[in-house]
């Protein structure tokens, strides 16, 4: 049995402006990604409001810089 004729040139054009709004949402979300793994990297790399730090060679405390 097979299957009807379901004219896919006229779902394709029904669908365009459907399918267009999915893909802006997709690159929206990406553009957030992005940003939210820049600003974690830009505001991970130092602790702060520290008094003390460790030594990493003799894990001794010593006062910040």
């Amino acid at each position: 049995m097979s299957a009807p004729e379901t004219h896919t040139h006229q779902e394709v054009k029904a669908h365009r402006p459907v399918i267009k709004i999915m893909i802006a949402g997709m690159a929206f979300a990406a553009v957030l990604l992005v940003a939210l793994v820049l600003w974690l990297a830009a505001q991970g790399q130092e602790p702060r409001d520290v008094e003390t730090q460790i030594d990493a060679r003799t894990g001794e405390r010593v006062p910040a810089d």
